[in-house]
């Protein structure tokens, strides 16, 4: 009999989860083919079809069709001739063939891009995906593919782009060896319901790939060969689980659970919740409508760009953009302006300015991405939101930019809101009010400032956000925009904090946006809520002296 192995890290999107180890490959970069003949690059793509196809058999043996057809695409991607040839032939005049393979993705995917069916635009991703994979066959780097059963995927550095790719093909949980709870590969676990630990025990990279785990995103373990004992125990715990394995705090007050989202939840006594989803993809956002999400509140349009070579093309935002906003006609769709900082930060911009600042410095990138949101969101209620504003000159220069983009693509302007997430910006918020059509508050940021505590601290997470120097900005931002008529959100992770709830309700707010799996267990703690003891609550905490104080409902 196998004996077990066990290893430690912090949970950072709870649940518990089973399946086999799967390591993938190492995210990021851009694998090299050393002398690859025609025929190498012709047997690549041949390889890929093959996997893909085969992977495809397999979920649909397991009843898994509609992921079945997601792989089968890129399957028939990967035999297209009008993408294979042109690689070939390009190799055979003599050109490199890693060059020839990514121009070749290149061209397809831009015209892919183009067309005005916006799921047939989609495939432009798919296509690049392909080529991605036909480079690490070449290059000898290609990961095996994941089980079809399930998996549980083992790295140094977890990516949420994979997260978000992986959620299509049967990705039960994750485990990384970096980061943290405010980590972005943490808050899309956390929007996908996938249960994942961060800064794990290092020596789980050695773990061997294939075998059977367990992932308790609650307690922080990883288990390797459990036990039938152990397996058996999992399945008992997660039919007594609450969706993701969020525990129930001690609520104010209140009466039943809301009969459904279609409306917006209401506390017990009558008041209004507007939830929405924090999303970066078509997969979460079509979770986070299936849960009753008004819409998006929050699209974060740089994590498809974060292994990008350079700033995205108005051809590669619409190829992002437009699976999301298809599903939104008719809703709100607030996207984010790109946000190249922290753990988003691409190679491209190392060692310089990054986030706003940077965007800004390139107005071609600006232009390119506004012009794509107006050209995709033409049928939402579309908002533009610019990340991590400290000057108010940085948000005239995006208002400009914007009219600018709406007159070239022949629509209005849509309304242009800000992240109130900068601590100076959140004490100055009456000065920001008049130059902004609506306030979202990013707790995530506001928390790691106001507190001194990086955002790969593992010691940050979404209920610090209770503290009451943060609940103190938090509060001043809402009376200041309510003084000035503009609307107000909470998009950080703190909206979706059981500690942190009730005191956002009893301070006023009244539209939060959260990941997608979180927003069916928040519905029904709102709905157990009484908005009079929140405000009680909100007033107590802000006096508190300690955040363990201002956490206690």
């Amino acid at each position: 009999m196998t004996r077990s192995s066990r290893y430690r890290g912090l949970p950072v999107s709870e649940g518990v989860a089973t399946g086999q180890l799967y390591p993938g490959g190492a995210p990021g970069g851009t694998a090299s083919a050393p002398a690859a003949t025609a025929e190498d690059v012709r047997d690549a793509f041949a390889a890929v079809a093959r996997e893909r196809s085969a992977l495809a058999h397999r979920l649909r043996e397991r009843g898994r069709d509609d992921q079945a057809e997601i792989v089968t695409i890129g399957a028939l991607i990967a035999a297209d001739p009008a993408l294979v040839d042109p690689a070939v032939a390009a190799v055979r005049d003599g050109a490199d063939a890693a060059a020839a393979v990514e121009r070749s993705a290149a061209a397809q995917a831009t015209a892919l891009a183009a067309l005005a069916n916006p799921d047939l635009a989609a495939r432009a991703g798919d296509v690049r995906q392909v080529a991605s994979a036909v480079l690490a066959q070449l290059a000898g780097t290609s990961a095996p593919l994941p089980p079809a059963a399930g998996f549980i995927l083992v790295r140094r550095e977890v990516d949420p782009a994979d997260l978000i790719r992986l959620a299509e093909v049967g990705l039960a949980g994750a485990v990384s060896v970096t980061g943290g709870a405010s980590s972005h590969a943490a808050i899309i676990a956390r929007g996908l319901g996938v249960p994942m630990l961060a800064g794990a025990d290092p020596a789980v990279l050695a773990a061997p790939a294939g075998h059977q785990a367990i992932l308790d995103g609650t307690d922080g373990r990883l288990v390797v060969d459990p036990s039938p004992q152990e397996l058996a125990a999992v399945a008992v715990r997660a039919r007594a689980t609450p969706a993701n394995g969020v525990r129930s705090p001690a609520w104010p007050a209140g009466g039943s659970a809301a009969a459904g989202l279609a409306t917006g939840p209401r506390t017990a006594d009558g008041e209004e919740i507007t939830l929405l989803a924090n999303v970066a993809s078509a997969t979460e956002t079509r979770l986070g409508l299936a849960a009753g999400a008004a819409g998006v509140g929050l699209l974060r349009t740089e994590i498809p760009f974060v292994s990008a070579a350079g700033w995205p093309t108005e051809a590669d935002h619409v190829t992002q953009l437009a699976p999301v906003m298809s599903l939104l006609t008719g809703r709100p769709a607030v996207v984010r302006l790109l946000d190249f900082s922290g753990d988003k930060t691409p190679a491209f911009l190392g060692g310089r300015d990054a986030g706003l600042s940077a965007l800004i410095r390139h107005p071609l990138a600006l232009r390119d991405q506004l012009r794509a949101i107006l050209r995709t969101g033409r049928e939402t209620r579309l908002g533009v939101m610019v990340p991590m504003v400290s000057t108010l000159d940085e948000l005239a220069l995006v208002r400009t930019a914007l009219m600018e983009a709406a007159a070239a693509v022949g629509t209005g302007p849509p309304e242009l809101g800000m992240m109130v997430e900068v601590a100076s910006t959140a004490a100055a918020a009456e000065a920001f009010a008049p130059a902004a059509d609506f306030f979202s508050i990013g707790t995530n940021d506001l928390t790691s400032q106001v507190l001194g505590l990086d955002r790969a601290d593992p010691r940050l997470r979404p209920a610090l956000a209770a503290d009451p120097r943060v609940l103190a900005l938090i509060s001043h931002v809402v009376k200041a925009a309510a003084a000035a008529g503009v609307t107000v959100s909470v998009c950080g992770d703190a909206a979706a904090d059981p500690a942190v709830l009730p005191l956002l309700i009893g301070l006023g707010v009244r539209t939060l946006s959260m990941g997608a799996a979180r927003l069916p267990q928040v519905a029904d703690w709102i709905a157990t809520a009484d908005s009079s003891v929140c405000a009680a609550l909100a007033r107590s905490a802000l006096q508190a002296a300690t955040a363990g104080r201002a956490g206690a409902p």
